[in-house]
């Protein structure tokens, strides 16, 4: 799923005649709406594509998506339906009947059918499916006995198979033939009597192969076959590794059952991306375009964690209050130190977090790249601690200061550096995302270390 949010302002001049869903352009169906114009609206949604119209639905009140939808129905391309955010597209289909509903998804793609189906609440996607033919019923009930973010939920069921016995020219008359095709596909699969796959033929080396020739003698037999139930990050991570445009599911069984496809794969990079991102900021979910009530109280756990950390770091300044009330310089500049290590902290993290989605932090190098982090860490803490020392010494005209600052710089620097690697290393090892919650965990490392390290030292040298 392709979350269309449009391209900055300043880009915009630049993809003029490329980008549909203009400012001016929005600004003239917005007043064609107002104004109840349903003939200028047409006029102007006519010509977008499926990703601007999505774009504009997007920019666009409760009022105005549904007043749009009255006018435009299910007229237009239903691929927009698979470019719009979620929240949206929530509006959007509770603005049509199920018989609407039903002429959309049996138009899309199966893999794209299924994830606007698989949104829906039980009790309207039960109406919905008994509201589809019994055959394509059949195909979207099957898929969705397999979990949420599996290869199975991905792929797309329509797929070009041929016979291993057959010829080049065999194989291009039936592609000319009115038999049910992709609308679009790369590959054509071999496949054996028990519809196993055993190889994939380019469609460019299809046509550039003399008729006579067997598929047989042209195909690729170094296929990456992927499980139905394989989860979709991996799948992701497979197209990326080997470059694949496409790649057949299997059932239980090993039997094809569909073809997963490189555009496919996009839209899943983009979402474990977004995830990723948002889960390291104490987010669920992208809530951009959800209702006040629920974005608020989809923030308030993480802020409520946070808040649970912040007082155990208020803790530790309070066992040093007699120090801080003695020595009012301490109380100036413990937050550099805390500030400092969590920034180093969250470089770490966001470098480990990457690296374990991608597959590139491993048990084999984690030991290495672990003494790569504290090591750097040592190296930022020793330049910052003699920045920060001089500083608090001509500051405060006490060279005491400048040392005590300078020596919890260092030790919070590798801290942080330790923690950002451990944390994500720890969270992936037991089972668990490591994007979610590992900066609120590095921040209350950080900052307990951080004011620990610099009120202790204080107290010891200067009082």
């Amino acid at each position: 799923m392709t979350d269309a949010q449009g391209p900055a302002p300043e880009e915009r001049d630049e993809l003029e005649g490329l980008y549909g869903a203009t400012e001016a352009v929005v600004r003239e169906i917005r007043k064609a709406l107002a104004e109840n114009h349903p003939e200028a609206v047409g006029e102007l949604v006519r010509p977008f594509h499926a990703a601007d119209l999505a774009d504009l639905f997007e920019q666009l009140n409760t009022e105005e998506r549904a007043m749009l939808v009255s006018l435009v129905g299910t007229d237009v391309d239903p691929e927009f339906f698979s470019y719009l955010d979620y929240a949206v597209r929530e509006d959007v289909i509770d603005d049509l009947d199920t018989e609407q509903l039903a002429t959309v998804v049996q138009e899309l793609d199966t893999d794209d059918a299924i994830d606007l189906i698989e949104d829906l609440d039980a009790e309207d996607q039960a109406e919905l499916l008994q509201a589809i033919p019994a055959e394509d019923r059949a195909l979207y009930e099957d898929a969705l006995r397999y979990p949420e973010d599996s290869a199975a939920r991905l792929m797309n069921r329509e797929v070009a198979t041929v016979p291993s016995f057959w010829s080049v020219g065999q194989t291009i008359d039936y592609m000319r033939s009115d038999a049910e095709l992709p609308s679009t596909f790369y590959d054509i699969y071999i496949i054996d009597p028990s519809h196993r796959p055993i190889g994939a033929l380019p469609v460019s080396r299809l046509l550039r192969t003399d008729r006579p020739v067997p598929v047989s003698e042209i195909m690729s037999t170094d296929l990456k076959i992927i499980p139905a139930t394989m989860d979709q990050e991996d799948v992701a991570f497979l197209f990326r590794q080997y470059g694949l445009a496409s790649a057949p599911v299997v059932d239980d069984s090993d039997r094809l059952i569909g073809v997963i496809t490189v555009d496919d794969v996009v839209d899943v990079i983009e979402e474990e991306h977004e995830e990723d991102i948002l889960k390291l900021g104490g987010v669920s979910e992208d809530d951009l375009y959800h209702a006040v009530v629920g974005t608020t109280l989809a923030r308030f756990p993480w802020l409520l964690l946070n808040l649970a950390t912040a007082f155990i770091a208020a803790n530790v300044i309070g066992l040093f209050d007699a120090s801080i009330e003695k020595v009012v310089a301490l109380a100036v500049l413990m937050p550099i130190v805390a500030s400092m290590g969590g920034n180093a902290g969250t470089q770490t993290l966001t470098i480990a977090v990457r690296a374990l989605a991608v597959k590139e932090l491993t048990p084999a190098n984690a030991l290495r790249i672990i003494f790569k982090e504290v090591f750097v860490g040592s190296i930022n803490g020793v330049v910052f601690a003699i920045l920060v020392g001089l500083a608090a010494w001509l500051w405060f005209g006490n060279p005491l200061i400048g040392a005590v600052i300078g020596a919890a710089m260092i030790i919070n620097l590798m801290v942080a550096a330790l923690a950002g690697i451990l944390i994500p290393l720890t969270m992936d090892k037991i089972g668990a995302d490591p994007a979610v919650g590992s900066s609120v965990f590095v921040t209350t490392i950080t900052d307990v270390v951080g004011f620990f390290s610099f009120l202790g030292l204080a107290t010891i040298v200067l009082l």
